[in-house]
């Protein structure tokens, strides 16, 4: 049988929702793609589960646990599609989810990626992501969130970029702009390989029947995402953001960057408060590293700067 998508789930101790997630797999109308599951150094039962009651899976091996950008890395360098799916293990994808994904890039060539509606598994009215947005104050974001589904994200637009909780992307744009910033740890290095993406000439769709409705944070989340937001929510931007756009818009960066350390510091007794604030200052420890990175995404630069503002400009 021709594989025409690898669906990639990273786990780390994510045995109870697997059941829910794999069975939503099981279902889908499209059967023509493989299934692996990286297992991220899990302490539980999680392998022996898949191996017994989802013979069909892959599973991938880490010894050591390298979390979410490292553990997808792995799996899409095991993959053998030319398209690829990443998939939460804390999902559940409707039956059509697959299809329309894949539907969507055949019918959107120019795409290098689409997004998936998620929405809340235990509130399934209400929208989780309907795409990534970046602010020109280099704030990330996610389209729609929180607010109740009332059909008003039933649209199909391009958008900055896809949650990769749920999205598809084409092997060819990763394998030319390369795969996740494993510095990156988790959260945001999706927001950073989009804006790649986008800087390179590949755009992103929206791909509002493509429903999974999501478990949020179920498996990662609290004082540790904090960190990793506070620090990545400036590597972004010093990797990517273009010299003119930086110099135009410094003021709305360096001021959405001081309201998110003065509100840390007015909670500063709480943990994730004190976090994000050491992932600020993190981030000032890999700006070399960041700024070797920008030399090169820079100079691949083949879209202009006024279709980067207005991107940015839109969300």
């Amino acid at each position: 049988m021709t594989v025409a998508a690898s669906v990639i789930i990273p786990n780390w101790n994510g045995r109870a929702y697997l059941p829910t997630c794999l069975g939503a797999l099981a279902r889908q109308t499209r059967q023509d793609f493989e299934t692996i599951l990286v297992d991220d150094a899990s302490t539980d039962d999680s392998v022996r589960y898949v191996e017994d009651a989802f013979p069909w899976v892959r599973i991938v091996r880490r010894r050591r646990n390298g979390h979410f950008a490292r553990a997808v890395n792995t799996g899409i360098r095991e993959a053998r599609a030319d398209v690829i799916v990443l998939l939460n293990s804390d999902t559940e994808a409707e039956p059509g989810w697959l299809a329309a994904l894949l539907a969507a890039l055949d019918a959107y060539p120019e795409a290098g990626m689409v997004t998936s509606k998620l929405l809340l598994f235990d509130r399934r009215t209400v929208i989780h992501s309907a795409g990534d947005v970046l602010r020109i104050d280099g704030r990330p974001g996610n389209r729609g969130v929180w607010e109740e589904d009332r059909g008003q994200y039933d649209g199909s637009p391009w958008v900055f970029g896809a949650c990769a909780g749920a999205a598809a992307f084409r092997r060819a744009m990763l394998e030319e702009i390369g795969l996740f910033d494993e510095a990156f740890t988790a959260y945001c290095e999706d927001v950073d390989l989009s804006f790649r993406a986008q800087l390179a000439g590949y755009r992103c769709r929206f791909v509002p029947e493509a429903r999974v409705y999501h478990h949020v944070s179920a498996t990662g989340g609290g004082v540790g995402a904090s960190y990793l937001c506070g620090k990545n929510f400036i590597n972004v931007i010093v990797k990517n953001m273009p010299a003119e756009l930086l110099r135009r818009h410094w003021p709305k960066i360096a001021a959405a960057q001081a309201r998110l350390a003065l509100e840390a510091l007015r909670h500063v007794r709480q943990p994730a408060a004190r976090a994000w604030l050491r992932g600020q200052l993190a981030a000032a420890g890999q700006l070399p590293s960041m700024i070797a990175k920008r030399r090169r995404i820079q100079a691949s630069r083949r879209v202009s700067i006024s279709a980067i503002e207005a991107l940015l400009e839109a969300a």
